[in-house]
């Protein structure tokens, strides 16, 4: 069974950082090139970032979060990374990570696998 779960999520200030987790099982990760995708209230899913299964771990960006957010891997321990600076309220959603390399979902039922989520608030 496939399962992927997110952790990290809180409510910050702007200019704040949080860094997420996604510790997963149940397919072999370290050939699984992994994503972050978020959904912010009302809107449909957005993809953010992406980093590929290779020992060069090439990384991709959405251009929203280009600058400000890091992506990473650790394939011994199952688990992925997004380590947010700069965070601005428009970052405010719900994350999620997922092996799913489509990069655009018309809703959330789409984004499969994935996990529970993790919220990230950003307000004063």
């Amino acid at each position: 069974e496939v399962q992927l779960v997110e952790s990290g999520g809180g409510l910050v200030q702007p200019g704040g950082s949080l860094k997420l987790s996604c510790t997963v099982s149940g397919f072999t990760f370290s050939r699984a090139v992994m994503n972050w995708v978020r959904q912010a209230p009302g809107k449909g899913p957005e993809w953010v970032s992406g980093i590929d299964s290779s020992g060069d771990s090439i990384r991709s960006y959405a251009d929203s979060v280009k600058g400000r957010f890091t992506i990473s891997r650790d394939n011994a321990k199952n688990t992925l990374y997004l380590q947010m600076n700069s965070l601005r309220p428009e970052d405010t959603a719900v994350y999620y990570c997922t092996p799913n390399t489509a990069r655009s979902y018309s809703t959330l039922a789409g984004l499969v696998p994935r996990g529970q989520g993790t919220q990230v608030t950003v307000s004063e």
